[in-house]
Order: C-alpha cells, then structure tokens, then sequence
C-alpha cells in the first residue's frame, strides 16, 4: 500500500485559486444538493487545546477525505504553529490511505476560494476596489481568490499591526497585475467606496459600522465561527438584502455574525449555484456572505490535490508495508 506524501509547498503547486475556485463550486453545490456524506464537526478537547476533526464523502466524484485541525495557544512558546492541519484522503472503494497532505495550506486556499466563489456570484461585475481587514494568511488569500472573479484596481487595506498591513501590502505589490494598496487609518476608510469588503480577522468585536457600506457592496465574512464573536455588525445585517452562507446548519451553530442579530438566511451558496435560489439582483443590493468552513471543501480540495500531484509527480511516496 503506497501513500502520497505532500508538503505545504506540493499543495500550492497543485492547486492554483483558479482551479480552486472551480473545485470549491462543486463542492457548495453538492453540499446543497445533498448528495454528500458530511457528520458534524467533532471537537475534542485535551488540557492544552482543542482538535477537530472533518469528514466528508462525495459519492459523485469519489472524493473523500479526513481532516484534523488543532488549535494549541502556547504552541508559539514552543516554536510551533499555533494552528496545525493535517488532511487524509482515502479510497472510497477499499478505506485505504491514499495521500497525507499538509492541512493549513489547502485551508487557506480552499477558504479563500470559496469567498472566491461568492464573490463571483453576488459581487458586482464592475466591483474594481476592495476594502480589507486583516493582513494574515485568509486575508491574502481572499484577495487572490477576489482578484481571480474581478478586475481589482485597488485595495483598501487596515489591520490590527501596521507593520503587518505593511508586510501584506509589500506582498500584493510583487503580485501580477498588482492592485494600489492604500494603508487606511479607519475602519470607514476601508469600507466607505469598497464595492467588495473582506472579513479575515480573529476579532471578537464588529469591525465597521454599518451605515458607512454604499449601496452594491458585497461583504465576505471568514475570520470567526463561534457564536459569541463577529466581524460584522447588526447595521449590516439588517441592511443586507441577500445573506448568503456555505452551510446553514453549520452556520446556525457557529456564526455570531449571524446568531446575534439572529438574521434570516436566504440561501447556501450552493443552492444559488444549483439555480434552486436567487443570487444578486441588482446593482444596488447589499450582499452578504458567511463562511465557517466545512469538510466537502477540504475532501474536494484535497482530491484535486491529488489528482495533480499523481499526474506531475510532486510530493513523496511511501509503501507503508514495507
């Protein structure tokens, strides 16, 4: 029995946000199809953190795959991450192990792809200025997602470091067809012309106010999924004309910015794919869409993962009964 062995850096060779993207729409729509195999997500809890675990099993294409996320807070003390993943996928005919693939760098991507996705369906077509919280991995990854649906020309950029919004933008400035990168002082300074706004932040608190969104924006919303915290506040929601989730179930359990102002889901993001909902409407509508994570997009990420890193020879193969 041979396992594929693949690193963070095979990952990113294997799935660049164009194909993630296509690979995310399927993911959304057969979740909303109801076509997949997806329990809860398991919490485990030990002394030091906690451990989830994400099963999912897509009958159509056979993808399926397992992935393990622990969230340790003393682990920077110790020179390690303080989020590690790890992705499993295995063979639907036989249980088989196939590949074990670094987990955190398919998380960004296939997080990022998915607000991709919405971005997509209910962004404006002329959406050209993005307004950004946060300058950590998801932030940089929505936008290259953003920037692959849209003709971005400029971005609107706050964090909670300054030097960290610096070392984002420095980045974005290396990036082919490079947008302007404004390093605002104000939360209004980055939403108040932002025909797309990006959520990718860990705070607990909203972060703009509301009534400072023009008419048309689209808000993406990735950075919390507990039901105490959110990104957003209740203005927004209660402005928003469509609100747009990747799972409903997942986030009625998990999304503060939804449970608190306790809001009206209009659609799954697959069911607007599956032409079962409507997305945008005009021009002038606010849309909004949350995101909690969940395991069809791990299983379908990591199974286009796989099937490039067998066709371009990338990562490491072990026979585990040697």
């Amino acid at each position: 029995m041979t396992i594929r062995i693949l690193t963070a850096t095979d990952v990113r060779a294997a799935l660049p946000m164009p194909k993630a993207i296509d690979a995310m729409r399927h993911a959304y729509s057969q979740l909303s199809a109801g076509t997949v195999v997806m329990p809860p997500r398991q919490h485990l809890s030990t002394d030091k953190g906690i451990t989830l675990i994400m099963p999912a099993y897509l009958p159509e294409r056979s993808e399926f795959g397992i992935k393990v996320v622990s969230v340790y807070d003393d682990n920077p003390s110790l020179n390690l991450p303080r989020i590690t993943a790890t992705v499993v996928v295995l063979d639907p005919e036989t249980g088989a192990p196939k590949a074990f693939m670094d987990g955190a760098s398919l998380t960004a991507i296939r997080t990022g792809a998915g607000g991709g996705v919405a971005a997509d369906i209910l962004a404006r077509k002329d959406a050209k200025t993005v307004g950004l919280f946060g300058a950590g991995v998801q932030a940089r990854s929505q936008l290259q997602a953003v920037m692959a649906v849209r003709d971005i020309g400029c971005v609107n950029l706050i964090s909670r470091t300054h030097v960290s919004a610096e070392q984002l933008a420095a980045e974005i400035s290396e990036w082919t067809d490079a947008p302007e990168v404004n390093l605002v002082l104000t939360p209004q300074q980055v939403v108040v012309d932002a025909d797309i706004v990006i959520c990718a932040t860990t705070s607990a608190t909203p972060l703009f106010d509301g009534n400072d969104l023009q008419s048309g924006t689209h808000i993406t919303a990735v950075g919390t999924f507990a039901p105490e915290k959110r990104e957003v506040d209740t203005t927004t929601i209660r402005r928003t004309n469509r609100i747009v989730v990747d799972s409903r179930e997942a986030c009625l359990e998990e999304a503060g910015d939804l449970i608190i102002p306790n809001a009206q889901i209009d659609a799954e993001i697959g069911e607007i794919i599956n032409g079962d909902k409507q997305g945008r409407q005009s021009d002038d509508e606010l849309t909004f869409f949350k995101s909690v994570g969940v395991a069809v997009q791990d299983a379908v990420a990591a199974s286009a993962v796989l099937s490039e890193a067998e066709a371009k020879n990338l990562g490491t193969t072990i026979d585990m009964v040697q």
